[in-house]
């Protein structure tokens, strides 16, 4: 048993090896979002890139934390580095944590629960690649379809609006299942000989009785509260965009109502210098 090294911040040195393989991964998931195609629509600039293949595989190597930290983290800061997606970033983190938390997991189950089966293998990485997926595509359709209600509207029309996205939605999800399942057969057992292979792949320890339930009671748990904090934050951005468009629309009233109220004196005064004008051509007259 190897003995475990602590730093003088209390890290041991498998902490902070998992801390770098969680930033490698983010980077990865930063420089994937490059390799892109952009494609205009009406709800705002979509792409076709390879950003979710690599968010996949952080979850099938790191598990649900890990693989969701470097998901959302290396989305997140391309979205910050990216004008045209800046606003969007806390909402690219929430999804993209959750599309490698949701593989992660499930991968880590399969691998666990039917360890030598192919469910254990190919398909059970296959199954939570796709979960992982549809959970993404499922909130990035609410966040485009609010946003088109948001900006005013109307449901059909904000339903035709995000069809684009959508689709290149669903082919990101292609391509990165395509991407991501491959290249995690192909380098599984590399990384599984290498003495972090409990940190890259993290396996769960067998579980019986009393003891399996409560394990999976707590990871219920936690996906409800993960659950909860993705609503919790969505709710605080879009009352965030509807104040801002009040705020906006509200500016905007000002400013028509200046506008009507220095016409309607300009007004006054024309009418005002065209009666002195005409006092003053009778005066003379007379």
């Amino acid at each position: 048993m190897q003995k475990q090294v602590t730093n003088k911040k209390g890290l041991s040195d498998e902490q902070v090896l998992h801390i770098v393989i969680v930033g490698l991964m983010a980077a990865l998931c930063f420089v994937g979002n490059y390799l892109s195609i952009p494609i205009p629509s009406i709800a705002g600039v979509t792409r076709l890139h390879f950003g979710n293949s690599m968010c996949l595989l952080s979850g099938l190597f790191l598990g649900g934390i890990g693989g969701g930290l470097a998901s959302g983290i290396g989305a997140g800061l391309y979205d910050l580095l990216t004008p045209a997606y800046v606003i969007s970033a806390p909402v690219t983190f929430l999804s993209k944590f959750a599309m490698g938390y949701v593989c992660g997991e499930l991968a880590t189950f399969f691998r666990t629960r039917y360890k030598g089966t192919s469910l254990g293998k190919t398909k059970g990485i296959l199954i939570s690649g796709i979960t992982g997926q549809i959970v993404y595509i499922i909130l990035y359709f609410l966040n485009k379809y609010i946003y088109m209600l948001l900006i005013g509207s109307e449901a059909r029309a904000a339903l035709i609006g995000v069809m684009p996205n959508l689709l290149s939605s669903i082919a990101n999800a292609v391509i990165a299942v395509a991407v991501s399942v491959p290249l995690y057969v192909k380098l599984k057992r590399p990384l599984g000989n290498m003495d972090s292979a409990g940190i890259i792949m993290p396996e769960l320890k067998p579980h019986e009785g009393k003891e399996a339930k409560k394990n999976i009671a707590l990871r219920v748990v936690g996906i409800v509260a993960f659950i909860l904090l993705i609503v919790g934050a969505y709710t605080l951005y879009v009352n965030n965009k509807l104040a801002s468009l009040e705020e906006s629309e509200t500016e905007t009233e000002d400013v028509s109502t200046e506008d009507d109220s220095v016409e309607d004196t300009d007004v006054y005064d024309t009418e005002v210098e065209a009666d002195e004008t005409g006092d003053e051509a009778t005066e003379t007259e007379s």
